[in-house]
């Protein structure tokens, strides 16, 4: 694995506008600044998500359960692309094409490493045949594993320790898809549901200046 915090993200307001870049170093320390970034759900015809547990050397949240992967566009790079990336690097994946299924918006400090998760999240759904081949990285992943996405988050509840936070989050937006909103990326199919409102807080109960939530992610169960 290549270390890649010197790599650029962008930097967004709490609706997805662009305001600007930073190194992913620089993003994710304390305080944190709201970056963008995605959550990959991949899903067998039995409707199971495929977990990874991050390998010990990952900078945030080492050895946690998290969904299949996660990442951060370049700036300009679409979400189609970088997912893919990630995913050919992480679980060495053929690409998949990928539904976005909502958006999840959190704050999370690692209290092992010390850096801050705060993210608006595209989550985003790929649909994947039973057997699916992978060649997981080891300095990426730990272990994987299929499971029932409700029983993970009963899981989550019982130990949130054991899961990184965004986890219960991500999987509330594939168990109950939102409309993504204009910044969408137009390479990705979107989900149609009913709209749910945002849930959570910036800062325990705080809400960003367009009024929009934060999810305060931090060792709970992801902002159900």
């Amino acid at each position: 694995m290549k270390s890649r915090e010197s790599h650029l993200v962008e930097l967004v307001d709490d609706t997805g506008r662009v305001l600007g870049e930073a190194t992913v170093a620089a993003a994710h320390q304390a305080p944190g600044r709201l970056h963008r970034a995605f959550s990959v759900l991949l899903v067998d015809p039995d409707g199971r998500v495929l977990l990874q547990q991050r390998a010990p050397v990952k900078t945030r949240f080492p050895l946690r359960w998290a969904n299949s992967c996660c990442g951060h566009p370049l700036p300009g790079e679409s979400l189609a692309e970088a997912a893919n990336r990630r995913l050919a690097e992480e679980l060495g994946a053929e690409p998949v094409s990928l539904t976005e299924v909502g958006v999840y918006l959190y704050y999370a400090e690692d209290p092992a490493t010390g850096r801050v998760e705060f993210e608006y999240d595209h989550v985003l759904r790929a649909d994947v045949p039973t057997g699916l081949t992978l060649l997981p990285d080891p300095d990426e992943v730990s272990e994987l594993r299929w499971a029932d996405p409700t029983k993970v988050m009963t899981e989550i509840d019982t130990d949130p320790r054991s899961h990184a936070p965004w986890l219960g989050g991500v999987l509330s937006r594939l168990l109950r898809p939102i409309p993504t909103g204009p910044t969408a990326d137009p390479t990705l199919a979107t989900a149609t549901a009913s709209p749910t409102a945002p849930t959570g807080a910036r800062a325990a109960g705080s809400a960003t200046p367009s009024g929009r939530r934060v999810d305060d992610a931090s060792e709970r169960s992801g902002g159900r």
